[in-house]
């Protein structure tokens, strides 16, 4: 059985009245907002760096470039259009979209000339 004394101590372990509602939505919010911004460094803003290199790497190609695309195809640029490059590949010579190069494994020797 429950004395009186016991009663008294569990009130005093816990003081004070029903907690704070206000003070509880804050936190809510604070922990959603720090959510937000790990997200946003980790997954977010690395993607957006990559998808800003492939871009400019697209836009420099040129003829003579060497190429990996997305499919494990090597290749040497041949012609760049606006949405597609044709590539020769051993014997063969292979018109490819641009969103399908991966990297620019080598540069032409004219772009590394028009830069010295």
């Amino acid at each position: 059985m429950i004395t009186e004394r016991a009663i008294a101590l569990l009130a005093q372990a816990q003081p004070g009245t029903a907690p704070n509602p206000q003070g509880e939505i804050i936190k809510m919010v604070g922990m959603v907002a720090i959510m937000g911004f790990m997200f946003y460094f980790a997954l977010i803003r690395p993607q957006r760096t990559r998808a800003k290199q492939l871009e400019s790497l697209l836009k420099s190609l040129k003829k003579g470039d060497k190429i990996l695309t997305s499919s494990g195809i090597i290749g040497e640029v041949v012609g760049v259009k606006d949405k597609s490059v044709s590539i020769r590949s051993a014997d063969t010579k292979l018109e490819i979209l641009k969103s399908s190069v991966s990297e620019v494994t080598e540069r032409s020797a004219e772009t590394t000339e028009t830069k010295a």
